[in-house]
């Protein structure tokens, strides 16, 4: 993922981890498939000071809450625990929805229901054998849009 040039001056002006909004426009830097801006903007909102920590502790827990989720799904793809899978899949939807991060939400969506026997729409079933295999690349999809959101809102709190 390049760095647009704004995302580029934000970071080398944020200081001690603080924001500068007015040097990082999100909504101009960040794609519209990658966040929801109207849902990332009402976490902004919620912040007291310049230095968004309230906002910020949200997201970096939602990264940690992420990291052990992925792994949780891996191993319930190895032990054929669809219904695992699928619940995983649905819990880390909302969390991400709640953030805005819009790829990795419809991603675990396709993962809840791949889990649920069921094609990406929700509704077709499918055999085990291809969920299986749907939901094997379905996370190393989400891992990677993960990332991207990742960087993005690293960049975006001074932190990378």
């Amino acid at each position: 993922m390049s760095i647009p040039p704004t995302l580029e001056k934000a970071s080398s002006s944020a200081t001690n981890g603080s924001v500068h909004s007015e040097a990082f426009n999100h909504t101009a830097t960040a794609p519209d498939e990658l966040l929801d801006h109207t849902i990332f903007d009402q976490l902004l909102e919620m912040d007291d000071d310049d230095e968004r920590e309230f906002s910020k502790s949200i997201v970096w827990n939602f990264f940690e809450q992420a990291e052990v989720t992925f792994g949780q799904m891996e191993q319930a793809i190895v032990e054929r625990d669809f219904n695992k899978a699928s619940s995983l899949g649905h819990f880390l939807k909302g969390s991400s929805a709640a953030l805005g991060m819009t790829k990795v939400k419809t991603s675990c969506e396709r993962i809840q229901h791949f889990g649920a026997l069921k094609a990406a729409d929700g509704v077709a079933p499918i055999g085990e054998e291809e969920a299986l295999e749907r939901l094997t690349g379905q996370v190393q999809q989400v891992k990677v849009e993960y990332t991207e959101a990742e960087e993005y809102l690293k960049k975006f709190y001074g932190e990378a």
